[in-house]
């Protein structure tokens, strides 16, 4: 089930909700970021850039989508993103009605090189992060691309995200 292809030019996706840009200042971090859409070799893609800064108990940029409607997503093994990017390690985030406070969420790391490559995360390599509930694939209703918790430089480009079998 293809989520995004970042095919329009307002980064509109797939599912008819928009992505936007969050970082720590929301909770008086420093960190800044920036969220656009470029062609980067010959492929639409969101490129999510800016800096993590760790001052004033800060520590992340994230490119955040909240679905319309919760998707069931218990009939797929897991989360494809084809990415590139600086060498870095970043997270995948996702969040069900089980998220109640904004510092909950399942979380998946990877790490993107510089060339364009497809990662699969597995639904089961998502951990709880303060949060007991365990994730609850059928009720997914937010994913977030995260630069987080280390004072680093944030490129990462996603040409497709999709669910996969």
């Amino acid at each position: 089930m293809l989520i995004d292809d970042f095919s329009d030019e307002a980064l509109v996706s797939q599912l008819g909700t928009q992505w936007r840009v969050v970082s720590d200042q929301v909770m008086g971090g420093v960190s800044t970021g920036s969220l656009s859409r470029q062609i980067i070799q010959n492929r639409p893609c969101m490129h999510l850039i800016g800096d993590v800064r760790l001052e004033n108990n800060g520590g992340f940029i994230q490119a955040a989508l909240d679905l319309r409607d919760k998707i069931d997503a218990s009939g797929y093994t897991g989360i494809r993103l084809v990415a590139r990017g600086n060498n870095e390690k970043y997270a995948l985030h996702l969040r069900t009605p089980d998220n109640m406070l904004p510092w909950q969420s399942y979380r998946a790391h990877f790490t993107v090189k510089q060339q364009w490559q497809a990662i699969d995360l597995a639904f089961d390599r998502f951990a709880p992060h303060r949060i007991d509930a365990p994730l609850d694939t059928t009720r997914l209703h937010r994913i977030g691309l995260v630069a987080i918790g280390r004072a680093f430089h944030a490129d990462l480009a996603v040409c497709e995200l999709r669910l996969y079998r």
